[in-house]
């Protein structure tokens, strides 16, 4: 029989989405990879699973599993604060880079995840059809959360 101490054991995925700041499309592809690639070892260090990382010119998604010891605002924090400060260390863009306050975070079940992981792979094509207003909106909406306008993202694409 094995001597077996009590544990926290917890699997939580969450959805984050946020926006570049001052309604800016800042996040070039020629160096998006490197910055995503970035945000995921963040990640990493804060004991956090990185399932993938993406997004297009003006805002980003992530999806990860959520140690126990971290919460989403202390991610969102740490990976904005960090990932800012490496952009603009790396002068991939001549403009002073910054994140929008605020985010949205999403929860999904283990049997979602592929699902999740497949939508925020395909940001490219999803961008094509659709803004990054309607897209947000759309989750709002299908989580049931109130919302303001006044108080979403200020969207590049508006």
């Amino acid at each position: 029989m094995l001597n077996m101490k009590p544990g926290v054991f917890t699997q939580m995925y969450v959805h984050i989405v946020f926006a570049v700041a001052n309604k800016q499309a800042l996040l070039k592809q020629d160096f998006r990879k490197e910055v995503f690639k970035y945000i995921s070892g963040i990640i990493r260090s804060k004991k956090c699973k990185s399932i993938i990382v993406n997004g297009v010119d003006d805002h980003i998604h992530i999806l990860l599993g959520l140690h126990h010891t971290m919460s989403v605002t202390e991610i969102v924090r740490d990976v904005k604060r960090s990932s800012s400060i490496f952009i603009r260390e790396q002068k991939f863009t001549p403009f002073k880079f910054s994140w929008q306050e605020g985010y949205g975070a999403f929860t999904y079940g283990r049997s979602q995840i592929e699902n999740v992981y497949k939508y925020i792979e395909n940001q490219e094509e999803h961008h094509k059809k659709k803004t990054f207003k309607q897209e947000y909106i759309e989750f709002l909406e299908k989580y049931e959360i109130e919302y303001n306008e006044k108080f979403l993202f200020n969207f590049h694409d508006i």
